[in-house]
């Protein structure tokens, strides 16, 4: 068999997809993917998008044999017949599906004359994998963690970027524009999701995903103490510029004391006193300076900053060795010290009930903490 179509709006492409390009790829030459413009449906992503995300997803499992061509205004079984195809592929994971898709198929060869339709069914970890399924994870704190594991990299890396940067927009959409780089909302985006910041590649932690797993948890604290809109918002520009510098010099400034400083120079903030307020917030989170900074929303920021320490055991032993490879230019006898004693001041502070200074991130999370942390330090040779 020569070619073999798969279609579907792919909004976004899952792991259930790519199973069934692959399941295709074993029996054809060739996989045209017909990715469905339908004026009907509102989707995440535009379908340039969707094609991008599709063909660097394939490119990443080294499937050259797959093109991805737009299907705008025809059904799928007749653009199939219009490029010589004669079969489409198509996955089934329950009963409803299997009633849905034979009824397309018989429409596709008795109306159409279109292409027939050849089923597969997926393996029992991808049976309830969709497109809606992963587009429901979003929102809870963690939700980023749990889509991660249904869909292909460039398909994760796509959603919570435009998650982060409609974040991002809500907190300046009252701003007016500049005329340069310095206080415009979008360059500053660009700056701080870019290669000098959080999307570096050597942030293996201190990345992109930290910054939408602290944004979760200030939108649920908010809702949880009733936050003022304007706390909320202080605390945001706070987490998004928090580890924006994260270098390793130890002759230069902290890198929180370099954050704040990027900050105050962002000319984001116009409305006099919230610029000092933020910086502040930014300051709190180096422990060195932690102490003499007294603000109301403190504990807030810190909570969310540690939140990861009070994590389920696999998302902690993952940012445990995040941070390891984020150090992985320090020798392993010298990182087990230095990350040890970290491990054990945070540990004493959890146990002394002073780890999370907020309430609502305390009843959270210290239990967990104080395992997780112990767990750590006793896995790198050290003692409490």
């Amino acid at each position: 068999m020569k070619k073999i179509a798969f279609s579907g709006t792919l909004d976004p492409i899952t792991n259930g997809h790519m199973w069934v390009i692959g399941e295709a790829l074993a029996i054809a030459d060739e996989v045209i993917v017909f990715l469905s413009e339908n004026p009907a449906k509102k989707p995440h992503f535009p379908a340039a998008m969707r094609k991008d995300i599709i063909e660097r997803s394939v490119a990443e499992r080294g499937w050259t044999q797959v093109r991805v061509v737009i299907v705008n205004g025809d059904y799928t079984a007749r653009a199939a017949k219009k490029h010589g195809i004669d079969y489409i592929i198509r996955g089934i994971r329950n009963n409803a599906d299997f009633d849905y898709e034979n009824l397309i198929q018989q429409t596709n060869v008795d109306v159409l004359g279109g292409a027939k339709t050849i089923f597969v069914m997926p393996p029992r970890d991808l049976g309830s994998v969709s497109s809606s399924f992963v587009k429901a994870l979003e929102g809870p704190v963690g939700w980023h963690w749990h889509m991660k594991k249904f869909v292909p990299k460039p398909a994760y890396e796509a959603w919570i970027c435009g998650w982060l940067r409609d974040e991002w927009n809500a907190l300046w959409h009252d701003l007016p524009a500049g005329d340069d780089a310095r206080g415009v909302p979008s360059a500053w985006f660009d700056v701080l999701t870019g290669d000098t910041c959080y999307g570096a590649g050597t942030r293996r932690y201190h990345n992109v995903e930290h910054l939408v797993h602290g944004l979760s948890e200030l939108q649920v604290w908010a809702a949880d103490t009733g936050a003022s809109p304007a706390e909320l918002a202080a605390l945001k520009k706070a987490f998004w510029f928090h580890d924006a510098v994260y270098a390793h010099d130890p002759g230069q400034a902290s890198n929180e004391e370099a954050s704040a400083r990027m900050w105050l120079d962002s000319g984001l903030e116009r409305q006099p006193g919230d610029g000092q307020t933020v910086a502040d917030l930014i300051r709190a989170t180096d422990h060195f300076q932690e102490e003499s900074i007294s603000h109301p929303l403190k504990q807030a920021m810190l909570g969310a900053d540690l939140a990861i320490l009070g994590q389920d055991d696999d998302v902690y032993d993952a940012y445990a060795e995040a941070i390891r490879m984020e150090y992985g230019h320090v020798p392993i006898d010298a990182y087990r010290t230095h990350r040890c004693k970290a491990l054990a001041y945070l540990h004493g502070k959890a146990q002394a009930g002073t780890l999370y200074g907020d309430a609502y991130f305390a009843g959270q999370y210290n239990d967990r903490a104080i395992a997780n942390m112990g767990r750590e330090i006793a896995a790198l040779g050290g003692r409490l």
